[in-house]
């Protein structure tokens, strides 16, 4: 598969069924991660795999309502970083801008492994950061879910979810989000 195809068939679905995580793919989906590019190479992705059950348990009872699906996940990747650890060119601060680049790898290479990766927004930050030991000046910035795909529909799922989980979300016409020359909100 290549980068054309990951990004075609990249998909956030909810339906997930068991996958075996080994040392293996977790040292390839950080690699992928460890070659992305940042402003003066300074890397400031941080990364937890959380696959072991107990702690994985302990990262699920994190999640928000909403995202009960996420706990049929076989590894969340919780993202953080801070400020300090990349370019502050005010009014410029580039961490997070590094770090979804970063973040960006991995769910590539966990697509053309034939894997689902849906970052979320909805977890408590604080709960995380303490489960994980996440140092309180680090923000948690997405947890990422990882599981096999299943083609079952998941019956916790929303309505939306069931939804989304069968057709893709409709996405922006490229004339409401790329310009060309300048921008021009009214086209």
């Amino acid at each position: 598969m290549d980068v054309k195809q990951a990004i075609n068939v990249r998909r956030a679905y909810r339906s997930l069924e068991p996958l075996e995580i080994t040392e293996e793919l977790v040292k390839d989906l950080a690699e992928s991660a460890q070659l992305t590019p940042s402003c003066f190479n300074n890397q400031p992705w941080r990364f937890v795999f959380v696959y072991e059950p107990k702690m994985l348990k302990k990262v699920q009872d994190c999640l928000s309502k909403g995202n009960e699906w996420a706990k049929a996940s076989s590894m969340i990747i919780a993202v953080f970083s801070k400020e300090e650890l990349d370019c502050i060119i005010k009014p410029r601060i580039y961490y997070l801008f590094d770090t979804g680049m970063a973040t960006a790898f991995i769910i590539l290479r966990a697509t053309e492994l034939g894997l689902v990766a849906h970052p979320i927004a909805g977890y408590d930050e604080e709960q995380v950061k303490k489960v994980l030991n996440i140092p309180e000046d680090m923000r948690v910035i997405t947890l990422v879910i990882i599981g096999k795909h299943s083609k079952t529909i998941s019956p916790i799922l929303s309505d939306y979810q069931k939804q989304s989980e069968t057709k893709r979300p409709e996405r922006l016409p490229l004339e409401k989000f790329a310009f060309k020359n300048s921008f021009n909100e009214e086209k």
